[in-house]
């Protein structure tokens, strides 16, 4: 943003000032409301627009505004728990469920929310790798081992990691990992769960693709040290997320609620239409299901 235009702004609202303080004192009261609304609305601008240029030259996006009701979602020994942010609200709400439906379904009884954000793979391939795990590991140098390969949708159907292998290996050459099995029941679950069509927005993001792109570059510390929490938390405040009141919680860890705020930040940027997708349009396979990773 120009400074020049910065400028301008605090100097219109220092005149408005100068004329608030001018006015006669008989002076119709709903005036020097309007006046003093006006002087708080220029103000408001001014430091968002500084934000916004700090943002910029640091080559982060600026502070997001949240303009309508978002959840993001992150597995936790608990099930999942939730961040959600709302317009107006001064931090994140950590909410907690057994499972992603009765999650959601808890939220939207007192919230209109309008997207749903979930570190989850949306959109199971039939014998091909996805795209959006390759473009995500390019988007996180030196952190790309973070991003598992998403197994086919036949691999996830087996019921043990040594079938799952077998099948994953005969349709697209890989095997499959511990770690990466070990999200099978979620997977299943958010899939099957999506397939009741939830009339609300739901999208795959993953968390260090969200820290990335708000601080910049990818977060090197991990998450679960106190530098990587500590970062992670500076990442979100300069992305216009505060701190929420609570960070952990009977099965839930810090690291979880605040992956579950990075999802939320992309939800919010969604909502507001600023988000992008790996890849751009989303790959689509027989579920029907658009497979990409937003930030």
């Amino acid at each position: 943003m120009d400074a020049g235009v910065q400028r301008r702004v605090r100097e219109l609202g220092d005149e408005l000032v100068g004329a608030l303080s001018a006015l006669p004192a008989d002076t119709d009261p709903g005036v020097r409301e309007a006046l003093t609304d006006g002087i708080g609305s220029l103000r408001r601008l001014a430091d968002v627009l500084e934000q916004a240029s700090a943002a910029a030259a640091a080559g982060r996006p600026a502070p997001v505004d949240v303009v309508a009701p978002v959840l993001g979602v992150d597995g936790c020994k608990a099930g999942w728990v939730g961040a959600l942010l709302e317009p107006g609200a001064p931090r994140p709400r950590v909410v907690v469920a057994p499972t992603v439906a009765e999650l959601v379904a808890m939220v939207r009884e007192s919230t209109g929310i309008r997207v749903v954000g979930i570190d989850i793979p949306i959109g199971l391939p039939d014998s091909t790798i996805r795209r959006a795990d390759q473009l995500a590991r390019k988007a996180l140098p030196g952190k790309a081992s973070s991003i598992f390969s998403t197994l086919t949708r036949s691999a996830y159907a087996a019921a043990t990691r040594l079938e799952a292998d077998t099948v994953n290996r005969g349709l697209v050459g890989q095997g499959v990992g511990a770690q990466a099995f070990a999200l099978r029941d979620k997977i299943v679950e958010v899939d099957a769960w999506l397939r009741t069509r939830p009339t609300v927005t739901v999208l795959e993001i993953h968390p260090e693709v969200s820290f990335a792109a708000m601080a910049g570059a990818p977060i090197a510390a991990s998450k679960k040290t106190d530098e990587g929490r500590d970062r992670r938390l500076e990442a979100l405040a300069a992305a216009g997320i505060s701190r929420p009141s609570v960070l952990q919680g009977s099965g839930y860890a810090v690291d979880d609620v605040l992956d579950a705020c990075a999802v939320a930040w992309s939800a919010a940027r969604h909502a507001a239409g600023l988000a992008r997708s790996l890849p751009d349009p989303p790959e689509v396979f027989s579920d029907g299901l658009p497979a990409a990773i937003w930030a």
